[in-house]
């Protein structure tokens, strides 16, 4: 038996044999799946519309939009849609509706030429169509049930509750469940009063095994990624599968930041892996420095920071003071100053200022914060103080 893809392919494949012309099949996000071979000679056969959704494997909303006007999603026949050059799409369309149990689950498109193919062999495309529709409807029940299994393992207490989380996940995943894995964590997925993107499909993640969302603080989300790696050193597959999920969620006006936790070779430290994504993401957030995509080896004090606990909504009261909007500059000094080690001249110069200045800001920090920074445990207290504060208020990931 071939893969899940394999079968897309092949039947897509009968579709452009059945009509004579080169299909495209989409999921209903407008996520590229598979596509006939196209060997034209006729630039219009390759629209804007058409390139775009094979070579970024997606569609624009405008794009999804326009076509959806069309009746597409209620549809159970072929649709017809007429060219729009103002919209990019240079040629008619055709659309078959992939359908199961009279949900739309996605969509075989093809150029519409004149007179096009009969009624007979659009009718025997359609038989083809309920055939990927059932597939698409069994993957994602999969994916459902991965996610489920994910989110329980996630989620669980320590003891017999993650022992048996992590029995189903393995069961869940088959051979898949071999070998090492690290999670990438996507926050925030969504936020209160905004529509969450739609996570793509295990299948269009080629290196991730199973995905989930999960509670991120106050009615917001974030995606866990499970993802599978050759070797702990090669991480260019989570790093692109965060780079994928970042851009669908920028598609839906969200804007994540990513983190990576360690590599491991159990499912059992799959929990452990997700609060070092979800740390790592929290870090990206605060400190740019750390780039959209944070890994958790790399974000120096914030995996002790981001692992305390939320205690006092406003951070040490020691800092609460120096940390109003009033005495932004002076908050900034004080980091800085303590990011260069309390080397002023660096500070200084780091800043763009005279030493003198330097000296006085300091000597207010002083006295807003009661703290002497000649002595190194003040000291301590106010930087960790000053990089919690980047840390936005969230509760426990687990």
């Amino acid at each position: 038996m071939g893969s899940v893809k394999g079968d897309y392919q092949e039947l897509v494949d009968e579709v452009s044999a059945l009509l004579g012309a080169p299909a495209t099949l989409e999921d209903r996000d407008f996520r590229l799946i598979a596509f006939g071979a196209h060997d034209s000679d006729d630039d219009r056969a390759m629209d804007p519309v058409r390139t775009r959704s094979i070579l970024t494997r997606g569609s624009t909303a405008a794009v999804r939009a326009w076509f959806e006007g069309f009746g597409i999603t209620r549809a159970t026949g072929p649709v017809r849609i007429p060219a729009a050059p103002e919209a990019g799409v240079f040629r008619g369309r055709i659309c078959l509706p992939v359908r199961h149990r009279n949900v739309a689950l996605g969509y075989v498109w093809l150029l519409d030429d004149d007179p096009g193919p009969t009624d007979a062999r659009l009718a025997a495309a359609m038989e083809v169509t309920a055939r990927i529709g059932v597939l698409l409807a069994d993957e994602e029940q999969a994916d459902a049930d991965l996610a489920r299994e994910l989110r329980a393992l996630l989620t669980a207490e320590r003891g017999w509750q993650r022992d048996m989380a992590v029995a189903a996940l393995r069961t869940a995943l088959g051979p898949r469940a071999e070998g090492l894995h690290t999670v990438v964590c996507v926050a925030p997925w969504s936020l209160p009063g905004t529509a969450a993107p739609t996570p793509p499909s295990v299948r269009a993640l080629p290196a991730a095994t199973a995905l989930c969302t999960l509670a991120w603080g106050s009615d917001a989300e974030a995606l866990a990624v499970l993802v599978r790696l050759r070797t702990s050193d090669a991480l260019d597959p989570a790093l692109s599968v965060a780079a994928r999920l970042r851009a669908t969620a920028a598609g839906a006006r969200q804007s994540p930041t990513a983190g990576l936790g360690a590599v491991r070779r159990d499912l059992a430290e799959v929990p452990d892996a997700w609060r070092q994504a979800a740390a790592a993401a929290r870090a990206a957030r605060a400190e740019p420095r750390f780039g959209p995509v944070a890994q958790w080896s790399a974000i120096g004090p914030y995996r002790l920071l981001t692992a305390l606990p939320a205690t006092a909504p406003d951070g040490d009261p020691v800092a609460r003071e120096l940390l109003a909007p009033a005495h932004h500059e002076l908050a900034r000094t004080a980091e800085v100053y303590l990011d260069r080690a309390g080397q002023a001249g660096r500070a200084a110069a780091e800043l763009g200022i005279h030493r003198q200045t330097l000296y006085y800001r300091l000597s207010r920090v002083e006295q807003l914060t009661g703290l002497d920074l000649d002595d190194g445990e003040d000291r301590l207290l106010l930087h960790m103080a000053l990089k919690a504060a980047r840390l936005e208020p969230r509760s426990d990931p687990s």
